[in-house]
Order: C-alpha cells, then structure tokens, then sequence
C-alpha cells in the first residue's frame, strides 16, 4: 500500500474531489490541512514550491492538483 498524504482546505473543490476517488479505490491517506497547520503549509510549500492545493504526496512523488489519470498511475489504479 503507497503512503499518500494530501495537503488541502477545506474550501478547495479539487481537494475533495481527490479525498472521494481515494475513498472510491479504498486508498488510505493522510489529510494536511493547511489552512490550519502553519507547519503543514510549511512543509507542503518546501516540498513543491507554492501554495496551491491540492499537493499529493504518493511515495515521495508530487502530484500537483487533481490529475486522476497520474494519480491512478502511481497508484496501480484503473484511469
């Protein structure tokens, strides 16, 4: 099972779009929410460099918004 953390809001539409496919594929993650965790923004904000979300974090690889197909890639996931 890949270790998946996401950086969100609550407020970020694509956010919870990727919070429901994980949920869809049974995929188990770790939410950050960086609206409220100034150390969680920090860390999100070194690891990609800015301050959009959602940032997905899949086994040390960035994702970088809702890309499904990349997400399903690195996931072992049908598209």
């Amino acid at each position: 099972m890949a270790n998946v953390t996401i950086y969100s809001t609550p407020t970020c539409g694509y956010c919870k779009m990727a919070k429901a496919y994980f949920q869809e594929n049974n995929v188990h993650y770790t939410e950050k929410d960086v609206s409220v965790d100034a150390a969680a923004r920090d860390e999100m904000v070194q690891k990609s460099g800015q301050l959009g979300v959602p940032v997905i974090d899949i086994d040390g690889t960035l994702v970088v918004g809702f890309d499904k197909a990349k997400l399903a890639s690195l996931l072992g996931l049908e598209a």
